[in-house]
């Protein structure tokens, strides 16, 4: 089967790299032809650009916008060392269409050819990105008589303002197959009107621990360390960490500036962070991914919330494995938090829920010829 598919793929982020490979490498691993279309619109195209200035006011005034451009360089060529990693993980692993496509309009003029195509997976539909009121990656431009899947979608909130409720009802109605990752996401269909959501694990989950293992390389293991991923400087995560750190006599590892961390990883690709992870005595977290693969390595973790309004993502995760004790908050019990995570009952209801994402993929797949009868189907999606 020829399939193509569509999501954040190029963005400089870890998880949304890794997401993206999974789903290919998965299908690719069940036979069928798979390419990621090269989708960059403006809005995600922006990074590492070294003559980028954000603010107009200094774009207007020459001698404002070179002062600007000066004091931003040093730490513009560090990025580019990071923005490099991206890139070669991107050209090693990711299977890209050869044309690049910057808008929707585009794709619909000239479409990459496909049996089957699927958005997905990571916060796509985040209405309050604009990815998420992008018509592209509700696969408007995918020709008629063709499949149109989602797989592990995610809108990252509870709900969707009023103001976007009817267009992407009208969009998300035109796909066949809808597959969401997050619980709460089936709550927002339910009050979209719409009934033929199935909650699949993200694509992560589609590729053992085995698979991901042989990606990785060790970590010096002269000095045992927690991995501490912090998007927000969180004083609660500060707080948790050095306190554990002190506990079992651990060093503190962040690809983040911090203040309390005994080593600061320079020029963080996907590669070292999944090696990261796996090396680590202890993560913790603010982040779906992190939470993810700290699953998958079977590692004592623990999440706290980010100051953004898109915990749902981890919540469900936690939620969905029983182990919803992970999630910590400000009144927390410090007990709690070194309590060893029970892999043995997780990973029963892991493998569970992996399976019913499996059968899910192969449901949309193997569907070219039935969508007249997505009727019957629509049964089994709801389950």
């Amino acid at each position: 089967m020829k399939i193509k598919t569509i999501t954040c793929h190029d963005v400089y982020n870890s998880g949304a790299s890794l997401q993206a490979y999974a789903l290919m490498k998965y299908l690719q691993n069940n036979g069928h032809e798979v390419e990621i279309i090269d989708y960059k619109p403006d809005y995600l195209s922006n990074h590492y650009k070294l003559s980028a200035v954000s603010n107009p006011k200094y774009e207007k005034n020459l001698i404002l916008k070179i002062i600007y451009l000066a004091l931003k360089l040093p730490q513009r060529i560090l990025a580019l060392r990071i923005k490099k990693k991206y890139d070669e993980f991107k050209d090693k692993y990711l299977n890209i269409t050869k044309i690049r496509y910057s808008a929707n309009e585009e794709l619909k003029r000239n479409p990459p050819e496909a049996d089957v195509y699927i958005c997905g997976s990571d916060q796509i539909w985040n209405s309050r990105f604009k990815n998420g009121k992008d018509p592209a990656f509700y696969l408007d431009f995918a020709p008629k008589g063709k499949v149109r899947a989602s797989y592990a979608a995610s809108f990252a909130t509870e709900d969707i303002e009023n103001g976007l409720k009817e267009i992407t009802k009208e969009r998300i109605e035109k796909i066949d197959f809808i597959g969401v990752r997050e619980i709460s996401a089936l709550n927002i269909l339910e009050d979209l009107g719409i009934d033929k959501g199935i909650q699949v694990m993200d694509p992560i989950f589609l590729l053992d621990k085995k698979e991901w293992n042989n990606m990785t390389y060790e970590i010096d293991k002269k000095e045992k360390y927690i991995f501490v991923y912090d998007f927000d400087g969180n004083e609660l995560i500060k707080e948790i960490s050095m306190k554990i750190a002190k506990e079992h006599n651990l060093k503190i590892y962040t690809p983040y500036k911090c203040d309390y961390c005994d080593k600061v990883i320079k020029n963080m690709g996907p590669i070292d962070f999944i090696s990261y992870i796996n090396s680590a005595e202890f993560v913790i977290s603010n982040s779906f991914h992190g939470t993810a693969f700290s699953i998958i390595f079977e590692k004592q973790f623990i999440v706290v919330n980010r100051k953004e309004a898109i915990n749902t993502r981890m919540r469900d995760l936690l939620n969905i494995l029983n182990i919803n004790d992970r999630l910590i908050g400000k009144k927390y019990n410090f007990n709690n938090v070194i309590k060893k995570v029970d892999y043995k009952k997780a990973n029963e209801h892991l493998k569970e829920k992996i399976k019913s994402s499996k059968d899910y993929l192969d449901r949309v797949v193997y569907s070219e010829n039935q969508l007249g009868d997505l009727n019957e189907e629509k049964g089994i999606i709801c389950n």
